[in-house]
């Protein structure tokens, strides 16, 4: 079977991220045509792909305008374009493989749900940790009946310090109206409890949590405004941007993407760049403003508690500034209970022994664990949509879009139930 032809919407670091599938699989996934607004990086990403002018556009909405010269589209543009450029795409006939947030409503959500139902394009959610091989592992233990049925799950992620600083303080999403947090860092958390639940919808949500640490009120004596230009201490704060960014090489596909210089698909990618050039940089973007001024207004902590439909309770905690980052899980079923860490790369199975002298049997899982921010899952995501358009039969993981409704109505139920403080009946999918 010949390759599968890609183009490429959006050509920021995730979709470099899922592309890179062709460089190791030219035989499956070649990548066709392009499409983004910035002149720069359309030029850069056609150069490094080989692709002729007339293959490249200022837009999605453009490109699925033109002929259809492709088999799929990896949509990565911004979370509040998905929506308007997935349609388009979809409605001429590419199958897609789009980047969560799918949307930043539950009325686009619907709105992209019709389109894709009258429609007869594969369309898959770049939920990668259900790829990772720690979770397919979780899960083909709970298909097996390992635990029997779920009673109760608890989620944590720990977003690190730094993390926190260049995304949700200083970065992209600092803003509310374009993502709620639990949108936009916490979707593949909401969807793999609704992944392990196989079908059975979630019914109420509340939440509690705040913006209470990164404020104003918190500021240490002698804090700048900008960690570049005015800030006496900045040497020995743990969010200094020069510290992240340009001592430690933190985060440089958000804090230096599109200057000049730098090539921004991946870390190796870039660019070599002297520190006083990327200290210049810095000192004229959001991601030197002080943490504690900057203009952001998402939460910085949030606990969420879901009812399904059978009586099931769970509860996923963001918490922030953590020193480590990390997620965890408790599962705990009417036969036994799974915990574990992704980052440990090891999960736990205990069963009640009730024998004289034993509580309870375990078993150790030890799971591979990949140096990338997904355990591995990115590229197997890749591989799992290509059989998808191949007609191959799907795997346990495969992310269909009506799949990753209820994970997102979560989201926005938790957000409104935060900001009401109310308890939100929800109307999802089964």
């Amino acid at each position: 079977m010949p390759a599968l032809r890609a183009v490429l919407v959006g050509l920021g670091h995730r979709t470099a991220c899922y592309a890179a599938y062709a460089r190791q699989h030219p035989d499956e996934l070649t990548v066709v045509g392009l499409a983004d607004p910035d002149e720069q990086r359309l030029a850069r990403f056609a150069d490094k792909w080989s692709v002729p002018p007339e293959a490249c556009f200022a837009s999605g909405e453009e490109l699925a305008a033109a002929p259809k010269f492709a088999d799929v589209a990896f949509n990565g543009t911004m979370d509040g374009e998905h929506v308007a450029t997935t349609i388009p795409l979809v409605e001429a006939g590419y199958h897609v493989l789009l980047e969560k947030p799918i949307a930043p409503s539950a009325a686009e959500l619907e709105r992209l749900a019709a389109a894709v139902g009258n429609s007869s394009a594969k369309v898959v959610i770049c939920h990668v940790l259900r790829y990772a091989p720690f979770y397919a592992a979780i899960k083909e233990r709970l298909v097996a009946g390992d635990i029997g049925d779920i009673m109760h799950m608890h989620t944590t992620e720990n977003v690190s310090y730094h993390h926190m600083a260049v995304a949700f303080v200083r970065g992209k999403w600092n803003r509310r109206e374009v993502n709620p947090m639990l949108l936009a860092k916490c979707c593949h958390d909401l969807d793999l409890l609704c992944w392990f639940k196989s079908g059975t919808p979630p019914t109420k949500v509340a939440s509690f949590g705040g913006r209470h640490f990164f404020t104003p009120e918190n500021a240490p004596e002698g804090a700048g405004t900008n960690c570049v230009t005015d800030c006496d201490i900045e040497r020995e704060c743990q969010y200094s941007a020069r510290r992240h960014h340009v001592d430690n090489d933190w985060w440089p596909f958000y804090a230096f993407a599109g200057e000049p210089g730098w090539e921004g698909r991946d870390d190796e990618d870039a660019q070599e760049q002297g520190d006083q050039v990327k200290l210049d940089w810095l000192a004229q973007s959001a991601y030197s403003h002080c943490v504690w001024g900057a203009d952001n207004d998402v939460v910085d902590r949030q606990s969420v508690i879901v009812e399904f439909a059978d009586g099931c309770v769970a509860t996923h905690d963001m918490v922030s500034n953590a020193a480590r980052a990390t997620r965890r899980l408790h599962l705990v079923g009417s036969g036994g209970e799974i915990d574990g860490d992704l980052e440990d790369g090891r999960f736990t199975i205990r069963v009640p022994a009730a024998t004289e002298g034993e509580e309870w049997t375990e078993e150790v899982v030890e799971v591979e664990v990949k140096g990338d921010m997904h355990g591995g899952g990115d590229l197997r995501l890749v591989a799992d949509f290509l059989a998808v358009v191949r007609g191959e039969q799907p795997s346990l993981s495969t992310t269909h879009l009506s799949d990753s409704l209820n994970g997102h109505e979560i989201a926005y139920a938790a957000d409104a139930a935060l900001r009401s403080g109310t308890v939100i009946d929800i109307d999802a999918r089964g």
